[in-house]
């Protein structure tokens, strides 16, 4: 990381240990360390809930089809719209050898499957599956199924094979009735391939839906299955929970249902009744991401999934506001008393005896039993915080009215703090609510900074669901500051109660949001470094917290420094009298643009130019436009800019602080589609927003922009008010430590993160408690820009063994590591 030799100023280099071999025997008490951590046994820290850690499963990434779910043919029912994504047509994913066409007719196979293929005679369809095709395995069987309807006595011809031939022996089958019917088949692969084609042919005109191949060998073997080797590397995390199906599915599009009164729509909120029975009676649905989901992977299947991996159901229901940048609240008193008795209807599903309406429905699906449905969250992250609240508060009172026990989740919108957070939070608080669920994308930096979080939020108030969270990027170096601030979220286990990293999975050839846990294509799936951070903490959570103190790493905090820059996102903007005055009046750097623009490096994207006496950046759908000019080592100053809006979606960005293309402040005016203004702090390419508020910019007009710097803070002035002001002077501490106690196993756990170029020699005392001399070790290490892929493992866990272990002892924790020491007390 860029800051390390400020963190450890002075600090000796120390070799890195070798996590597999036996570490050397403790150093002598009197034998200088870099830090120091002391160990209170005595005393009581918070107990740490079974259900501490979690997961976060939505469908973005191609998480569902073509992931998470084992089904192998894409578009297996001639859903695909223009709705879904503008490319698709409902032939997506197949190609037509004769003729063939999509109906939507009386002909359907049901109501909720509406298109269906009509296949002339002598044609045949051939499917491409996802990424580079259908991946089979030499030996292992497929079932493949179809819905057709055709004269009994016609005959369909099933084949599977790629550019090299065919992949299994085809088959033959009977159509044995005159309306629609499902006809299955078994395909066993003679070779192993990645980039197959599955065709069906048939001798006379045929009506086909439901085309489906699935690997026989599913995640616990279920006929509607999981994909095995990304359910396991799931269920090898041990989950507290499951928190599904959104996201972003759940607050966007329309809240009608699927029939025909509502037109049918396809943009709507992911509903749970259109997810549950027969798959070929299930409603499809355009996908907030761009792509179609089917619901084959639905809610029963969210339930019996977190129920075989030992994991506590936590379904999210619509509460009727949008966000994600929709941002609007339903006001028909009717649709949400509708999704408001549907919600009601979801929790019978989920515990109702088999004798009830809804109970039945999960009988007769498979599961007689009740799930055990204790926690229900309403909302995601809305960005209309007293349209939503009003909208929960109904919810809230409906279902504890019919079930006391059930916990009922708010949240407190998309960010980590600003008006909307902060609005948020005081409804939450005012009204007593069991739990608030907080979601937030930040910078390294930001976690480093930001390991005290939890520790003043009032232990009586509502406790915390840290539902989304993650680091900027899939480096090691994410991995190490999630797992600083994780240590962080156990210290406060009184507040935080659940926490889930997210998004969850990838697919590397459908990429619309990252970084992601576990990335996958068709036949291959790997561990991100942060999926092997969030392994080691939740399979080595314990019970309860064990007071410990650390000592901190001493850092420099000069003033902030840095060029200037311009900028702008999916906006056209012109600026004009750049000034730059020192703090004692002097210029430092001025610019009027009566000449060319030679001052200024363009290091974004987008098109600047100088016209009519302004530098005018005219791409207004160009994001991150940076032009910078000035020292990088510039301090205490005030910068003046107009600027002008000219069109586009949002306003502009001024920077400040600017050292490099990845390192910088920028007041970004105007943002987030023209709804707030906020400053964010840029460190290695990843953003944290420091202050935030509700703003806009009017087109054509011109505004006066000032930020006035001195040390480490900084105002900011918007037509000569101040707007607001920061102090940027929190230390990124790299060295971060917990210990708990594992009562089962009768052992402390003293867990320990490095995220520094340097080893860290460190003084533990124990606190006079009794141990045994042999501590069992897990060590992650890596260079910080470490990034595990399909082919490489960069990040992997080490295991050893420390027999140096005494009531003080000395242990060196090797540079950009994590480490856990599971220490026997006697």
């Amino acid at each position: 990381m860029s800051r390390t030799a400020r963190w450890r100023l002075g600090l000796g280099t120390c070799a890195v240990l070798l996590a597999t071999a036996a570490l050397p025997a403790p150093a002598h008490a009197e034998d200088v360390t870099d830090y120091a951590i002391t160990v209170d046994p005595a005393a009581t820290g918070p107990t740490i809930d079974k259900t501490m850690y979690g997961v976060f499963f939505e469908d973005i990434n191609r998480a569902a089809d073509g992931g998470l779910y084992a089904e192998l043919v894409q578009n297996r029912s001639f859903e695909y719209s223009t709705d879904d994504n503008k490319a698709y047509t409902p032939l997506t994913a197949w190609t037509v050898s004769g003729t063939a066409q999509v109906l939507n007719d009386s002909g359907r196979l049901n109501d909720r499957n509406r298109a269906y293929l009509s296949l002339g005679a002598g044609s045949s369809v051939t499917n491409a599956g996802y990424n580079t095709g259908i991946a089979v395995r030499e030996g292992e069987t497929y079932d493949f199924s179809v819905w057709a309807r055709a004269e009994a006595g016609r005959t369909l011809t099933v084949t599977l094979q790629d550019s090299g031939g065919t992949l299994a022996t085809a088959r033959r089958i009977a159509v044995a009735k005159n309306g629609w019917a499902r006809y299955k088949a078994v395909l066993t692969a003679t070779r192993t391939s990645t980039t197959g084609r599955l065709t069906v042919a048939a001798d006379a005109a045929t009506a086909l839906d439901m085309v489906s191949l699935f690997p026989r060998d599913t995640y616990r073997h279920e006929p509607n299955g999981l994909r095995k080797d990304l359910a396991e590397k799931i269920a090898a995390l041990h989950p507290g929970f499951v928190r599904f199906p959104g996201g972003c599915l759940v607050n966007t599009g329309s809240m009608q249902d699927y029939s025909e009164a509502s037109g049918w729509q396809r943009k709507r909120s992911y509903q749970w009744k259109d997810t549950v029975g027969p798959v070929e009676r299930r409603a499809t649905n355009s996908n907030f991401w761009g792509y179609n989901q089917s619901y084959g992977l639905g809610y029963y299947e969210y339930f019996r999934f977190a129920e075989d991996v030992g994991a506590m159901p936590l379904p999210v229901v619509p509460a009727l506001v949008t966000g994600c940048g929709q941002n609007k609240a339903v006001t028909d008193e009717a649709l949400l008393q509708r999704h408001i008795q549907d919600t009601l209807d979801l929790v019978e599903f989920a515990n109702g005896p088999a004798s009830s309406k809804w109970g039945k429905v999960r009988a007769g699906m498979g599961h007689p039993k009740p799930f055990h449905l204790t926690h229900i969250e309403v909302g995601n992250e809305e960005n209309l915080p007293n349209e939503f609240f009003a909208r929960f508060q109904r919810f809230r009172a409906a279902l504890q009215a019919k079930y006391p026990y059930l916990k009922v989740i708010s949240n407190s919108g998309p960010d980590d703090a600003g008006a909307t957070f902060d609005t948020a939070w005081k409804l939450n608080r005012d009204a007593g609510v069991d739990m608030v669920d907080e979601h937030y994308y930040n910078s390294p930096q930001w976690f480093l900074q930001n390991n005290d979080r939890y520790d003043s939020y009032d232990r009586s108030g509502p406790k915390v669901f840290l539902g989304e969270y993650a680091s900027q990027g899939n480096a090691f170096k994410n991995g190490l500051a999630e797992a600083a601030y994780m240590t962080g979220l156990e210290r406060n286990a009184d507040v935080v109660k659940l926490a889930s990293y997210a998004p969850l999975f990838a697919n590397e050839d459908y990429v619309q949001w990252s970084p992601d846990m576990v990335w996958f294509n068709n036949h291959a799936s790997w561990n991100s470094a942060d999926y092997e951070v969030q392994k080691l903490f939740m399979t080595n959570v314990g019970d309860r917290v064990v007071p410990s103190t650390a000592t901190g790493t001493p850092s420099l905090n000069g003033p902030l420094t840095g060029a200037v820059g311009l900028s702008t996102w999916n906006t056209s903007a012109a600026y004009d009298d750049v000034r730059v005055t020192g703090a004692d009046g002097g210029t430092l750097f001025s610019d009027d643009f009566s000449g060319d623009a030679s001052r200024w490096t363009h290091t974004g994207t987008g098109a600047w130019t100088v016209q009519d006496g302004r530098y005018v950046q005219t791409d207004d759908a160009a994001e991150n436009t940076m032009a910078q000019a000035g020292d990088p080592s510039w301090h205490d100053y005030d910068l003046h800019v107009e600027a002008t809006k000219k069109s586009g979606k949002e306003g502009f960005l001024v920077a400040f602080g600017v050292k490099d293309t990845g390192n910088y402040y920028w007041w970004n005016i105007g943002g987030w589609n023209n709804t707030q203004t906020a400053v964010e702090q840029a460190v290695d390419g990843g953003k944290s927003t420091l202050v935030s508020k509700a703003g806009s910019v009017e087109t054509g007009r011109a505004y006066d922009v000032d930020v006035k710097v001195r040390g480490r803070q900084v105002t900011l002035y918007l037509d000569g008010e101040e707007w607001g002001s920061f102090t940027d002077d929190k230390p990124a501490e790299p060295f971060r430590q917990v210990v708990t106690r594992d009562a089962k196993t009768g052992e402390l756990i003293v867990k320990v993160v490095n995220a520094q170029s340097a080893a860290a020699r460190t003084a533990i005392d124990l606190g006079g408690a009794e141990v045994a001399s042999k501590a069992k070790v897990t060590t992650l290490a890596a260079v910080p820009d470490a990034v595990n892929t399909e082919t490489s493992t960069a990040v992997a866990p080490r295991t050893s063994t420390f027999t140096g272990v005494a009531g003080k002892f000395a242990y060196t924790f090797p540079a950009n590591s994590v480490t856990f020491l599971r220490i026997k007390q006697r």
